[in-house]
């Protein structure tokens, strides 16, 4: 390999370690810039009439007082009461009420506050036996079956990207538990498995399932 060739891939390398740091803090900012611009831009016209001018900043305050508001409501008896009447206006109106009720779950799933609902980190067999997926148990149930009862686990397994998936029923005793914690577990899937342990299950991990709550 001649000295330019090794320089050429010197800079390549690096070029490419270099645009895989600085994309995620570059993209975050994007994105900031762009919420702080357009949430200035739709505050601005009445700020406009009440100043006599514009200024900078003051919509993105307001948009942050309003989640806070937002927040404080939904975290007393009241308010969730008047969020649910709210809920069920929304899901009154004809095309409104096709898409809300999905993004809706989809958000309470991830939220901190319903994290609960993922209560554990599995490999299932999915989509075929003998090939191994990542996914979350969400419930617990038992199934009645002609043959007896059985225990099983829902588990939400994604598939494109982490906000959609499949939801498999199956038995407790074919998952295997990893121990990993949600946060390890949402990162194996965005990290598209880059960020997956060496070793599963985790060495101290109880064969027995956590009980039912």
């Amino acid at each position: 390999m001649t000295e330019r060739s090794e320089m050429k891939n010197w800079l390549k390398v690096r070029f490419i370690a270099g645009i895989f740091v600085t994309l995620p803090g570059f993209l975050t900012g994007w994105i900031l810039w762009i919420f702080w611009s357009k949430i200035d831009d739709f505050f601005a016209p009445m700020y406009f009439q009440l100043f006599g001018r514009v200024v900078p900043g003051l919509g993105f305050l307001t948009a942050i007082a309003i989640i806070l508001a937002m927040g404080t409501v939904a975290r007393n008896v009241v308010g969730r009461r008047v969020l649910a009447w709210g809920d069920a206006i929304l899901l009154r109106v004809p095309v409104f009420r096709m898409l809300y009720p999905s993004i809706k779950m989809l958000i309470d799933a991830f939220s901190p506050e319903r994290r609960g609902s993922f209560r554990a980190v599995v490999l299932v067999q999915h989509p075929r036996e003998g090939s191994w997926a990542f996914g979350f148990v969400t419930s617990e149930l038992t199934l009645e079956a002609p043959g007896g009862h059985a225990e099983m686990v829902t588990v939400f397994v994604p598939t494109n990207n982490l906000y959609l998936g499949d939801i498999v029923v199956v038995p407790r005793h074919d998952v295997v538990f990893t121990g990993l914690t949600v946060e390890e577990g949402l990162r194996v899937i965005l990290s598209a498995g880059t960020a997956t342990p060496d070793r599963l299950p985790r060495s101290f991990v109880s064969p027995a399932y956590p009980p039912r709550r």
